[in-house]
């Protein structure tokens, strides 16, 4: 499973590295160590905790969230793969995006719970990138 530094996990909560440690040090998230040092949280523990964030009432954010061209960075926190469909959902800070496509691409991006995505929308379309 994917790990992400206390920098990239900030990112993906959309709050800043000092407010990911003081989340981690206060045992919010859970954290382990590398071979290095570096301080890591396992990605379905990321997803899970920005599931739990989104729905507090935000007061903990310090800075405003925002939409820059459309693209939301974030990690995905669901898939439910059906015969042919399948559905995606990424929590990207405070917004939850949910997107609809093939099983066939679902498995071509590699997809998993946990892993880094960005949800690009256009119009009424929404696009998965693999990080």
């Amino acid at each position: 499973m994917q790990s992400y530094t206390i920098g990239q996990a900030a990112r993906l909560l959309g709050v800043s590295p000092d407010t990911a440690r003081r989340w981690a040090d206060a045992g919010r998230v859970a954290t382990h160590r590398d071979e290095t040092g570096r301080r890591l949280v396992d990605g379905k523990a990321l997803a899970a905790f920005c599931v739990e964030l989104a729905r507090s009432d935000g007061t903990e954010a310090e800075t405003p969230h925002t939409s820059v061209r459309n693209a939301f960075p974030g990690i995905v926190t669901a898939i439910k793969l059906g015969d042919v469909a399948a559905q995606v959902e990424i929590q990207a800070g405070p917004h939850r995006l949910v997107s609809l496509l093939t099983r066939e691409a679902v498995e071509e991006l590699g997809l998993e719970v946990g892993m880094e995505a960005t949800a690009r929308v256009k119009s009424t379309n929404v696009h998965i990138d693999r990080a």
